[in-house]
């Protein structure tokens, strides 16, 4: 492991180190004004966020992200577009990329990593890749500069969970429940106990995504974890009328909520 965290992990260190928590919105890319709503977040107090690259089978995601996948691809976006916009911005917080397997692939692994690079983007999460098959991808962003983050899933083994941590940068991503991505009533009581058995394996930054959709549940599953991963709430603000300025209102609430 390098010795210097990478930006993205510097930054939730640093919040945590102040004693607050983090917060990481997702949104995806190529929707709506989707560039003034990373602004938006980005200004409201969030620490980092995730930019989702377009993909037709998101089989991480449930009928809110699917729908901005479906939105986003239909209206022309591309991944290089995406990763295009993002090294034109400038909001102040670090960016990482979130996208299938398949794409990366595509782009080729090396080729990738160094765009990700070149424009400036911290860090990718790529959910459907395996640990046991993630070697090549992470070598390639190993040696470009950029973190891999990692996801870890309830169902998984103390010693999994162990090797994981090991391996992932920037954050390791704790999924609260099993299922995909989407807003839940109250918050799956296998968030905060996955956020504690990482907690017990590693020092590096634990946030919880999946199922975390208000403030209260970010504030619930922070009482253990380092910090919250929020996206189908947000994407539900750029699919509706609301756009940037809601994200940022949202986001607003969360960042109190967290303080």
């Amino acid at each position: 492991m390098s010795a210097e965290p990478g930006p993205l992990e510097a930054a939730l260190r640093g919040r945590r180190s102040q004693g607050g928590k983090a917060l990481v919105p997702y949104l995806t890319g190529g929707l709506g004004d989707w560039q003034a709503g990373l602004a938006a977040a980005a200004d409201a107090g969030a620490d980092a966020i995730e930019v989702g690259i377009p993909f037709s089978d998101p089989v991480m995601d449930g009928p809110v992200i699917q729908r901005a996948n479906d939105r986003a691809l239909a209206g022309g976006i591309t991944p290089l577009a995406v990763l295009d916009a993002l090294g034109r911005l400038d909001i102040g917080v670090p960016l990482a990329v979130m996208t299938y397997y398949n794409i990366a692939f595509r782009f080729g692994l090396e080729r990738f990593a160094s765009v990700l690079a070149e424009q400036g983007v911290a860090a990718a999460i790529l959910p459907d890749l395996p640990l046991e098959e993630a070697g090549p991808w992470t070598e390639a962003a190993d040696a470009a500069g950029v973190e891999t983050v990692l996801l870890a899933a309830p169902t998984a083994s103390d010693e999994r969970l162990g090797r994981i941590c090991a391996r992932t940068r920037g954050f390791v991503y704790g999924v609260g429940l099993l299922g995909v991505t989407g807003e839940r009533d109250e918050l799956a009581s296998s968030a905060v106990v996955m956020a504690g058995r990482l907690k017990q394996v590693t020092d590096v930054p634990v946030l919880v995504g999946v199922g975390v959709g208000t403030p209260e549940q970010a504030q619930e599953v922070c009482r253990v974890a380092d910090g919250a991963v929020v996206g189908s709430a947000v994407v539900r603000r750029m699919l509706g009328d609301g756009g940037p300025a809601a994200v940022g209102d949202l986001i607003g609430q969360f960042r109190r909520a967290l303080d």
